[in-house]
């Protein structure tokens, strides 16, 4: 089906400024003549499908990953509809470029390789002036999804400031790439709140605001006041927040998940990917969900949305609440997290152990339970790393683990790839093949006892693309956990793993990323639905207007506005 007709204002330079307008060479004839384009441009006419041959001959030149993403940026901000067209035609060789774990260098280095300006900065300093800002988006773009970042936990990286700016811009060329959501209807955002990063501070060529990271009411207010600008200006965009620090995470989600349509992808995104590929690793056990029991290393937001889905899966499954709580135990940096402990967050208490529970764990000191302890005592079936610590996930920990169960599910999840709790080779090794592997930052296949393992990704990109072309498409006005879970069991329909398999995948392949996002908007549709969020539609309904939603890259013909 040829695109429509595209009313464009912008002539000459200005036309092939604008990189979401701009064709390059693609321009025909009768376009050039309309839009004072002859002589600022080659003579030559090309499809979009030779220019993509060019810009990945190009690509291919580049000699270290972050020269790929600098390209790859570039392109993005000469011709965004090429730069989507050869996204879409490699996806599987881009999206680590793009996203994780090149992204990780990408804001460290932020300042240093910065080209062009992208979506908003909203710096502390010009507090008073938030509409006044957000006013500053061009009227034409139909902004109706936005991620926003403060900076302050990248990754595994920590507060990397302004530079975080690199995750949103990220997460959003997933959106389209990947979930075919138009990017004129994307706009990334920062919160520019200072940041305690020395190392930024002191870099001559940092590009944010010079200044310790606002703490406190302050900073809240802050935010408040960006949350309240964009209810005005955009009432019903879909908002993502993204890397906040555990402590502002699961607070902003609770204060705002009601006001506006709004999801927090660390914590809820992440717990959906993991979900799902949890059931499709499951499947493959043989063992249901809620016969399973559960260690999570790392007690933040992440770790404990992680444990509250799973926890509501195994109920959906026909566990009692009280049951499926009872599988699941934490583990932080101080041990076991129990409700002895002081300072814990609200979200760390509903998941806390008994203090009593402590006294029937040998060697365990005065109020604290090792790591390797609780491995011993719970002899867990499910392991799940989101610790951003390497290597924690060790020999001993492993082979203790697998005394116990016959397959294994171990996740180690903290990205970049350079975070994670061990490597997929040596897993293997310490379980002699047995273990059913996922992981937060891509690894290659691993050749073991004569078989080739697929190592599966769990990857948010599995999950959020196909959330916001759903909300997207059929204007759902919240994200609920409800449609969050249909988008877990939706991924797991998808995953080939099936009972018994030696070698089990978890995850489709990442080159059919674009059909999972549209398996996974028309289960959230039918879940908005069933939960009285839109109107009562069928599944063929739903699914002709996530049809009509998805943009391919490629040129329309354009008309003079």
């Amino acid at each position: 089906m040829s695109a429509a007709p595209k009313s464009v204002s912008l002539r000459g330079f200005q036309l092939i400024d604008e990189p979401l307008l701009n064709k390059g060479s693609g321009f025909p004839d009768e376009e050039r003549t309309l839009l004072g384009l002859h002589g600022l441009l080659p003579p030559a006419v090309e499809t979009i499908e030779v220019q993509a041959r060019r810009a990945y001959a190009a690509y291919k030149q580049k000699n270290s990953d972050i020269e790929r993403h600098i390209f790859l940026r570039s392109l993005q901000d000469m011709n965004e509809t090429l730069f989507y067209r050869l996204m879409v035609d490699h996806v599987v060789e881009m999206l680590p470029m793009v996203y994780t774990p090149v992204v990780g260098l990408a804001c460290q280095t932020f300042s240093e390789i910065y080209r062009r300006p992208r979506g908003l900065f909203l710096s502390y300093p010009l507090r008073d002036r938030m509409d006044e800002m957000l006013a500053t988006v061009d009227d034409e773009l139909d902004v109706r999804a936005i991620v926003v970042t403060d900076g302050g936990r990248i990754l595994g990286l920590g507060d990397q400031g302004a530079g975080g700016m690199g995750i949103p811009i990220g997460k959003l060329s997933l959106y389209t790439a990947c979930g075919g959501i138009p990017p004129e209807n994307t706009l990334p955002i920062t919160l520019d709140v200072g940041t305690n990063n020395q190392e930024r501070q002191d870099d001559p060529l940092y590009i944010g605001w010079r200044h310790a990271r606002i703490e406190g009411p302050e900073y809240e207010a802050f935010v408040d006041a960006f949350v309240q600008a964009v209810k005005r200006k955009w009432p019903q965009v879909l908002l993502q927040f993204e890397d906040f620090a555990i402590d502002h995470a699961t607070l902003f989600l609770e204060r705002y998940r009601d006001q506006l349509c709004m999801f927090n992808d660390d914590v809820q995104g992440t717990a959906a990917v993991v979900v799902g590929t949890a059931l499709a690793a499951v499947r493959t056990s043989g063992k249901p969900l809620p016969e399973q029991r559960v260690v999570v290393l790392g007690g933040g937001s992440a770790g404990c949305g992680i444990a509250e889905q799973l926890i509501a899966a195994a109920i959906e499954e026909g566990a009692s609440p009280e049951a499926a709580r009872a599988n699941y135990y934490m583990v932080d940096r101080f041990g076991l997290v129990h409700d002895g402990m002081t300072g814990l967050y609200p979200f760390q208490q509903r998941l806390a152990r008994k203090r009593t529970e402590l006294d029937s764990i040998a060697h365990a000191e005065a109020d604290r339970v090792s790591f390797i302890e609780t491995i011993k005592a719970v002899k867990p079936t499910i392991l799940i790393g989101v610790s951003g610590q390497p290597g924690l996930f060790t020999e001993a920990v492993i082979r203790e683990m697998a005394q116990h169960v016959d397959r294994p599910i171990i996740f180690p999840l903290s990205n970049p790839t350079s975070r994670a709790e061990a490597q997929p080779a040596d897993i293997l090794a310490w379980t002699e093949g047995r273990a059913i592997i996922g992981t937060g930052s891509p690894f290659t296949p691993v050749d073991y006892g004569g078989h080739t393992f697929p190592i599966a990704q769990t990857n948010n990109v599995y999950i959020f693309p196909g959330l916001g072309l759903g909300v997207l498409a059929l204007a759902i006005p919240r994200v609920s956990d409800g449609m969050l879970m249909a988008s877990s069991r939706a991924l797991a329909e998808a995953a080939p793993a099936a009972e018994g398999d030696a070698v089990p995948r978890l995850l489709p392949p990442l080159s059919d990323v674009r059909s999972v996002s549209r398996h996974i908007a028309i289960k959230v549709g039918l879940a908005a639905a069933a939960e009285g969020l839109i109107p009562a539609a069928t599944e063929a309904e739903i699914a002709a207007r996530v049809d009509a939603t998805i943009w391919e890259p490629a040129y329309p013909p354009y008309v003079v506005a």
